[in-house]
């Protein structure tokens, strides 16, 4: 009689770990809704984030915001924390390809928006110097009060922006420029997608081969398990949700960024929940990229932090505590200085 004694002591424990385990989670998405504060998305704004400084008067001017239709034909958005050193490279690229654009076809306009997301070194002056040569028509600087993160400098670098496109590039110009040209072709394949919104996302898939090759097993499992938990969890079809280059028609811009919450690593991939929620179109296309140094991600601890942020993101909106905003109408909220 011991052994169906214990047979049945193991089963009656596994059982109630089971039922704590589920007990444990339910309490802890209770304490989630009770604890989660931004239901829609709060967009803090400080004074010296309205204006933006043209280099060649020393005047100072209020930027757009949340303007419906778009009056040049591109906007640059440029994430910038720390970057004065490989900013200009990777300005000198893209500013010869634009104009050169504009060059070949007199209707093409352009503007770029570096986002100074609360650098401690001169990425502000930095910009500030191709303002002065360019003008402020074509380069504008914002400068955060202080730093809030990638996704948060992106959102309101949007928000400020004028172009009837919008496409989110990184500073450090890991990705070739001259590829915007296959994005933009993709975008318009879409034919404006669903009431003018769809967007296309640049891939770097097509590398992970060799990506995979060069980099150790460990960092490989990190990169396998949040690509798990990214297509488990969040964002389905899509290979590639952290490229740096994303062109959007500009109401899917104003209407996903103003429904974004994560303000640091994991924003793009809820971005690109909330347009398959939305269901917007999404085109992926293969971009050439490299891998540049000077990365402000910290391996280990970038990877943690943007699993728990996914877990969050699906948590937080399956249980009611996130919701989407589809009028595209943020939730600003002007304050003053800390």
């Amino acid at each position: 009689m011991v052994i169906p004694i214990i047979g049945c002591t193991l089963t009656a424990a596994f059982q109630c770990l089971v039922l704590l385990g589920l007990l444990v989670i339910f309490l802890g998405l209770i304490i989630l809704y009770w604890t989660t504060t931004d239901k829609i998305p709060i967009i803090k704004r400080y004074p010296k984030e309205k204006i933006f400084c043209d280099a060649k008067t020393d005047e100072t001017k209020e930027f757009p915001f949340n303007e419906s239709n778009g009056d040049v034909s591109l906007s640059l958005v440029v994430p910038a924390y720390n970057e004065e050193e490989r900013l200009p490279i990777m300005l000198d690229e893209t500013l010869e390809y634009l104009e050169n654009k504009q060059k070949c076809d007199s209707s093409f306009t352009y503007e770029i928006i570096i986002v100074d997301d609360g650098s401690k070194d001169k990425t502000t002056q930095v910009g500030l110097g191709y303002c002065k040569k360019y003008g402020s028509e074509k380069i504008r600087v914002l400068t955060f009060h202080k730093n809030r993160g990638k996704g948060g400098a992106v959102r309101m670098g949007v928000f400020c922006s004028r172009g009837q496109k919008i496409l989110m590039v990184d500073a450090d110009g890991a990705t070739k420029f001259s590829d915007l040209q296959h994005v933009d072709k993709a975008l318009d394949e879409l034919k404006g997608g669903k009431n003018g919104m769809a967007l296309c996302v640049g891939s770097r898939a097509h590398l992970q081969d060799d990506a995979v090759a060069q980099r150790s097993f460990f960092r490989n499992i990190l990169m396998f398990g949040f690509h798990f938990l990214v297509s488990f969890l969040c964002v389905k079809d899509i290979k590639d949700t952290q490229c740096g280059f994303k062109l959007f028609t500009r109401k899917a811009a104003l209407t996903l960024f103003s429904s974004l919450h994560v303000e640091r690593w994991a924003f793009d991939v809820e971005l690109l929940y909330i347009a398959q929620r939305l269901g917007i179109p999404i085109e992926e296309k293969a971009v050439n990229w490299q891998e540049i140094d000077g990365s402000k991600m910290v391996p280990i601890f970038s990877w943690i932090q943007m699993g728990k942020d996914l877990l969050l993101i699906r948590a937080r909106y399956v249980i009611g505590a996130w919701a989407l905003q589809p009028s595209g109408q943020p939730n600003l909220v002007d304050v003053d200085e800390d």
